[in-house]
């Protein structure tokens, strides 16, 4: 995980609709940047789906929610009809966003070992600097956890 005060690593993924979009385009701005593990799976459905219902506030606020995952753009984009989600879902299947970011790491699952993405948020102030993160991340109040502490 980043620590806050970092400058924010710069990335360009495709969105759920194949819209690239660049981190750096939202200087200027607030942005809560979360990663998770995979698409319509019960935690990441339920963290997707209440950052959509708190969509208003955070924008209320000058925020704009990013979600990455290392699904694909197909997958997001019937993640994202599915939840009837409000979210910008980006696709980062290479890992080169997840990993700049430091949440790729080995987890365990039934007594085995694997990689992948640790749910973790961030939140990246007008700056680009990231001003709060979190991986003890509990997907269903992440939103609004969020919403407070903009």
């Amino acid at each position: 995980m980043l620590e806050t005060g970092t400058k924010a690593p710069d990335f360009t993924l495709p969105d759920q609709n194949g819209k690239q979009v660049s981190l750096g385009s939202y200087a200027g701005k607030k942005v809560v940047l979360y990663f998770y593990p995979k698409d319509n799976t019960p935690g990441c459905s339920k963290q997707a789906a209440a950052y959509s219902q708190l969509a208003e506030g955070f924008a209320a606020k000058g925020a704009a929610i990013l979600a990455v995952s290392k699904d694909s753009v197909a997958s997001h984009k019937r993640f994202e009809e599915a939840k009837n989600l409000s979210v910008t879902l980006l696709s980062d299947p290479e890992l080169r966003a997840i990993k700049a970011w430091d949440v790729w790491h080995e987890k365990k699952m039934a007594g085995k070992a694997y990689m992948g993405v640790v749910r973790t948020t961030y939140l990246i102030d007008e700056n680009g600097i990231i001003v709060f993160s979190n991986d003890k991340v509990k997907a269903a109040e992440d939103a609004a956890f969020m919403l407070e502490k903009l």
